[in-house]
């Protein structure tokens, strides 16, 4: 990112946070949304947050963006997922 601008350059690594309540699922969805519009996901890039008391789950996805289109798709995707509460 260009600090001066504000502006991303591209490719670049992008954090996205995504988070949802707690299930078996909630992980393999999110990746599975994301892996759609990423040639390779690593699941090193991944960590995964319980919240305090386990009822929600905090992930952060660290892809290679190579494009705002790109990360527009993966946002879209996320936020139409009913299982998905917030993704930044």
């Amino acid at each position: 990112m260009n600090n001066e601008r504000g502006v991303l350059e591209f490719p670049c690594e992008f954090p996205i946070k995504v988070m949802g309540r707690t299930s078996n699922e909630f992980e393999g969805l999110v990746l599975s949304l994301v892996g759609r519009h990423v040639e390779s996901l690593d699941n090193n890039a991944v960590t995964s947050r319980p919240s305090r008391e386990g009822h929600y789950t905090a992930l952060t996805i660290t892809i290679t963006a190579t494009s705002r289109e790109q990360l527009d798709a993966i946002y879209r995707e996320l936020s139409a997922c009913e299982h998905v509460l917030m993704a930044l």
